[in-house]
C-alpha cells in the first residue's frame, strides 16, 4: 500500500500552538516545532512565524500555510534548488517542500548540528525567509550566512538579507518572531 504525502504529514507529532513553544523548542523539550507561514489580507506581506529558532539536533520542524490567500514553499538555500547558494551545513540534505497550500504542512528532522537559512520559493524577493540554529554549530558561527553569491548562483535579495535574524539573537533568545 502507498501512502500519500499528505497522510504521512498527518501522522506526525504534536501541534504546537501555544505562546510558549518556542521556549520548550529552545529548552529541547518537544520533538517538533511548528513555523507558521502567513500573509496579510491583501498579499502584500508574506512571513514566516518564527523567523529564527533554535532547536536541538533530532527534532523535526513543521511548516504549516495558516495564509488563506498564497502558496508558499519552505526551501532550503542550496544550489539544488533553483541555484542558490550554499546556507546549510555541507553534509546536510537540501529540502523544498514543493508548494503548499492553505492548511497544507511540510516536515523535516534536523540531525546535523549547523545553521540552516531557507526561504519560500515565490516570496524570497519579498523578504520570506527564516533561519533554523541545530544545536552549537562549532567553527565560525555564520559560516556561508553572509557570504555573497558564490559562482553559478543567484545572488540573494536584499530584502531577505536584510530579513535574517542574527545567529546571536537567536542563540540569545531561543526563538525570534517577526517584528
Amino acid at each position: 500500500m502507498m501512502l500519500s504525502r499528505r497522510h504521512i504529514l498527518g501522522i506526525g507529532g504534536v501541534l504546537l500552538a501555544s505562546p510558549l513553544y518556542g521556549r520548550a523548542a529552545a529548552q529541547g523539550a518537544s520533538p517538533q516545532i511548528e513555523i507558521r507561514m502567513q500573509g496579510n489580507a491583501d498579499g502584500s506581506q508574506v512571513w514566516f512565524d518564527p523567523i529564527g529558532i533554535r532547536i536541538r539536533p533530532g527534532q523535526t520542524i513543521r511548516w504549516i500555510n495558516l495564509d488563506p490567500g498564497n502558496a508558499h514553499t519552505s526551501t532550503a538555500y542550496h544550489p539544488q534548488n533553483d541555484a542558490h547558494s550554499l546556507r546549510i551545513p555541507e553534509r546536510a540534505a537540501p529540502w523544498n517542500s514543493d508548494y503548499l497550500l492553505p492548511q497544507e504542512s511540510f516536515s523535516v528532522t534536523f540531525t546535523l548540528e549547523g545553521i540552516y537559512d531557507y526561504f519560500c520559493l515565490p516570496h524570497e524577493h519579498a523578504g520570506m525567509v527564516g533561519r533554523i540554529v541545530v544545536g552549537q554549530p562549532s567553527g565560525p558561527p555564520a559560516k556561508g550566512v553572509a557570504s555573497p553569491a558564490q559562482p553559478g548562483t543567484e545572488p540573494i535579495p536584499e530584502a531577505a538579507v536584510r530579513a535574517f535574524p542574527s545567529v546571536d539573537e537567536i542563540m540569545q533568545r531561543g526563538i525570534v518572531r517577526r517584528t
